[in-house]
């Protein structure tokens, strides 16, 4: 890992990679989030025209979704065209390339060839920008479709409408909407500016990441922020600052990223339950903990390791670790 030039006694000079953008040293926000990349226009006016749906349809560029997989390589997805198709499934448009015109849309079955198949986790970070939010369109789009096949009102099967957007009851013809579960992910640092990592007793021994929680009724994200870190670390953290968002429909979160300071970095303990350690790194601490392999990071397509990489000063090249 190279070493990060200083700026002042706290914070390093930012140094720009290809996953953090020069913007971040002006804005003081993340971009260029791996799942949060758009260059797609989801042309939501066309969903309610069946007919034009059919038409772009038999010259789309379609996208296989089975079991939460995607058909792609290690690096690009895969397409297929509407006369390739004739297992049945349900489709899904999932926008127009604004450049090209070009139509897309994901065809959910039941079976595929696992050759073909890969998981949104595996091939997210060497996607371009289209093919990205293709595939988090695709498959937040699959899960939602997978796990409400019925009605919430009465209990009769629904059917997809509107492309893909809405599921509508076969009985009352009541209209449902994809579901999107907002979560605060915060990142705790000290008057030090030292951060502070939890570890869950399900990851892997040395995995530590950020703090993170969803938001019960008639929460602020604010007040989320607060109460999570709370709950998880036992620190009570002010001067709360908004990071950025990225989507991660796994199965249906958004991860709302914040930035918080505790003056109280004694008070940090565990709460036993979701957190089983916690540990405050200075920059020092965390690239010696990096080099001899006693930290290991979320991956590279989380919210979390941006997060801490925005703090530290740069891109870090460690190994990384999924969640079982």
């Amino acid at each position: 890992m190279q070493e990060i030039p200083r700026g002042d006694a706290h914070r390093p000079m930012l140094v720009v990679s290809p996953s953090m953008s020069a913007s971040e040293a002006n804005t003081g926000y993340l971009s260029n989030l791996v799942l949060a990349r758009n260059a797609i226009d989801r042309a939501s006016e066309l969903r309610t025209d069946p007919s034009k749906l059919d038409s772009l349809w038999n010259t789309a560029k379609i996208v296989i979704v089975c079991s939460e997989k995607l058909s792609a390589t290690d690096s690009e997805l895969i397409y297929f065209s509407a006369d390739q198709i004739s297992e049945p499934g349900d489709r899904y448009f999932l926008g127009i390339d604004p450049e090209k015109g070009q139509s897309f849309f994901a065809f959910h079955v039941a079976s595929h060839d696992e050759e073909q198949l890969r998981s949104l986790r595996q091939v997210a970070a060497d996607l371009t920008d289209r093919e990205a939010a293709l595939a988090v369109h695709a498959i937040a789009l699959s899960n939602w479709h997978s796990s409400h096949p019925h009605c919430a009102r009465c209990g009769a099967p629904t059917r997809a409408g509107l492309g893909g957007a809405v599921r509508i009851c076969t009985v009352d013809e009541s209209e449902h909407y994809p579901r999107t579960d907002p979560a605060v992910i915060v990142l705790i640092k000290d008057v030090d500016d030292r951060i502070l990592l939890g570890h869950q007793p399900v990851w892997p021994e040395n995995r530590y990441s950020t703090f993170a929680g969803f938001l019960e009724p008639g929460e602020s994200f604010e007040q989320c922020v607060v109460r999570e870190v709370a709950e998880e670390s036992g620190v009570k953290v002010h001067t709360i600052k908004y990071l950025g968002s990225q989507p991660w429909p796994f199965p249906a979160s958004i991860m709302i990223a914040f930035e918080a300071i505790t003056s109280e970095p004694l008070d940090a303990k565990p709460d036993g339950q979701e957190i089983s350690d916690v540990k405050w790194f200075s920059r020092e601490e965390f690239q010696r903990a990096i080099h001899n392999g006693s930290l290991i990071l979320p991956p590279r397509i989380s919210v979390s390791r941006r997060m801490v990489e925005y703090w530290f000063g740069g891109e870090i090249e460690s190994g990384e670790s999924w969640r079982p």
